[in-house]
């Protein structure tokens, strides 16, 4: 007899991505060449030279035990430097930063570190799904929908949110539609929290996947130094999505109550890992890219445009977005069905639907095929367009 799930995952509807991943298994099982824009997962290597630091910490045994959950010192210490370099902001290493498996867990658990039971929690709608389930709905919270409009830029109305809220989710660069936030955007952002004493998470795993001169801010960049919380990672800057590896940097005591939890739950990344970060993170001599970095981002800026320009070729009104690298598009009908449509021919998007309510009419492509497969893609949709 099977056990029946808690209360609090039956109100979790279907990962989006594995629904997906259950369609494309099947067609690849009938024999059909998939081209799969879905997950933004990279398909360029991870550099050499992280690859080799990897390889050589490994062979330490040192690094072979259990990690601070919370991150090592000179790890912690390697974020706060970047931190200055990069966005010219002060860190202290010991108390305003912790290493993260990644940052969606940082993202998920913020929620157990300050949310109870019954508490709201503003999510944007459209937006990555662990802001309302892994967090909100895991810790028997409420989801409040933050709807983002393309007629605002996909930037919420701060003056209709709640104010009894615990805690507003913010990402710029924004998955799923690219979006950018201005810094002025983000003083209000950050300003509004204060006076209702909301709590920021601000997820900035795509500060640099950015295109066109665009540079994209940390939200410590934009706020009173209180109160907010931001999130990054090396899986899309460095192509690293499976070594798991992030970090969390701001108020104190919020990064103290994500540490609390964390030792409860985990035993942190690999030290292997972490002090690939060390690696990763130096490769920033002051704020402007590394060569490394640049070199990832023409890749993705040229399928950007080779994406936008084969779009545009089959009747899309679409703008390149400046940040992250996925396409919203917008499409006629429900997204589910244009999805399910474009698998047909063997092309793989997401549904908007499964990012919210205000997801739907919309589909994201990720940038995550190379130039010639791209071109077949959309000669592939024309056929059912």
């Amino acid at each position: 007899m099977p056990f029946d799930y808690a209360t609090r995952l039956k109100k979790i509807p279907p990962y989006l991505f594995v629904e997906i991943d259950d369609k494309v298994r099947k067609k690849r099982q009938e024999g059909i060449d998939i081209i799969d824009f879905g997950i933004g997962d990279p398909d360029i290597p991870t550099p050499s030279p992280i690859v080799e630091e990897v390889k050589r910490q490994l062979d330490d045994p040192a690094n072979h035990r259990y990690p601070s959950s919370g991150g090592e010192p000179d790890v912690r210490r390697a974020v706060a430097e970047w931190y200055h370099r990069r966005f010219n902001v002060e860190v202290d290493p010991d108390g305003e930063v912790a290493i993260l498996i990644g940052s969606k867990e940082g993202i998920a658990n913020i929620c157990r570190a300050f949310v109870n039971p019954g508490e709201k929690v503003l999510c944007p709608d459209p937006g990555y799904p662990v802001y309302s389930q892994g967090g909100t709905l895991l810790c028997d919270a409420i989801p409040v929908k933050v709807p983002l409009h393309p007629d605002k830029g996909f930037l919420p109305d701060l003056d209709a949110l709640p104010s009894d809220a615990k805690m507003l989710y913010l990402n710029y660069p924004n998955n799923p539609t690219g979006a950018i936030a201005p810094k002025d955007f983000l003083w209000k952002a950050s300003t509004w929290c204060v006076e209702t004493d909301t709590i920021l998470c601000y997820d900035n795993a795509y500060s640099e996947m950015t295109f066109d001169d665009y540079t994209a801010p940390s939200i410590l960049e934009c706020c009173q130094g209180t109160g907010a919380i931001e999130f990054g990672s090396l899986s899309k800057t460095f192509n690293m999505t499976g070594y798991r590896i992030g970090y969390a940097v701001g108020d104190a005591n919020l990064i103290s109550g994500l540490r609390k939890v964390k030792s409860q739950i985990d035993s942190g990344t690999s030290m292997f890992v972490q002090r690939a970060l060390i690696k990763a993170l130096g490769m920033y001599k002051g704020a402007e890219k590394p060569d490394l970095v640049k070199q990832n981002i023409k890749v993705y800026q040229d399928r950007r445009d080779v994406l936008v320009k084969g779009l545009r070729g089959l009747g899309f009104k679409i703008d390149p977005p400046k940040g992250t690298f996925y396409l919203w598009l917008k499409v006629d009908g429900s997204s589910m069905e244009f999805a399910d449509r474009m698998l047909s021919v063997g092309v793989v998007c997401t549904p908007g639907l499964g990012f919210g309510e205000f997801g739907d009419g919309y589909v994201r492509f990720a940038t995550t095929q190379p130039v010639e497969r791209i071109e077949e893609a959309i000669e592939r949709m024309r056929k059912v367009l």
